[in-house]
């Protein structure tokens, strides 16, 4: 009977105070603490051993909450640190990337200017061969004419 004049209680201070049906709803929380609170109290009076096996369950339940609120808590900073890192890295990158791409820049520049070189040094090698093989044929026809 205790038990449900104490559910009837925990569902009216549930609809009063506006506590959210699911999810984190602190409300809810400190409602369902205060009930079982007073359910301990009620099992210690009728049996102490269970009473103490109840109190021990629900410290127990505090603080495994407490370190799962402590981790959840380490993890947020940890993700905002990695956050914060990963901003500053992609400014570093995007540094680093303008830098790159001017060098590709002035090394296409340079490759450039060697392949002009090398088709002049070409076109004078073309032309001094050219000479070359005509002043042979020349003297050979020469030759050829004298012997």
């Amino acid at each position: 009977m205790d038990v449900d004049t104490l559910e009837a209680a925990l569902e009216q201070r549930l609809m009063e105070r506006q506590a959210r049906e699911g999810g984190i709803c602190s409300v809810r929380e400190d409602l369902f603490r205060q009930s079982f609170d007073e359910l301990i109290r009620q099992a210690t009076l009728n049996s102490p051993e269970r009473g103490l096996l109840l109190m021990r369950v629900r410290d127990e339940r505090r603080m495994a909450l407490d370190a799962y609120k402590a981790l959840f808590e380490s993890s947020i900073v940890f993700g905002v640190r990695k956050q914060l890192q990963s901003e500053e890295g992609m400014g570093r990158m995007s540094l680093g990337i303008r830098e790159l791409e001017e060098e590709k820049r002035r090394l296409e520049a340079r490759v450039l200017r060697l392949r002009h070189q090398q088709d002049a040094l070409d076109k004078r090698r073309r032309e001094r061969r050219a000479l070359d093989s005509s002043a042979r044929k020349e003297e050979v026809d020469l030759l050829r004419h004298e012997n």
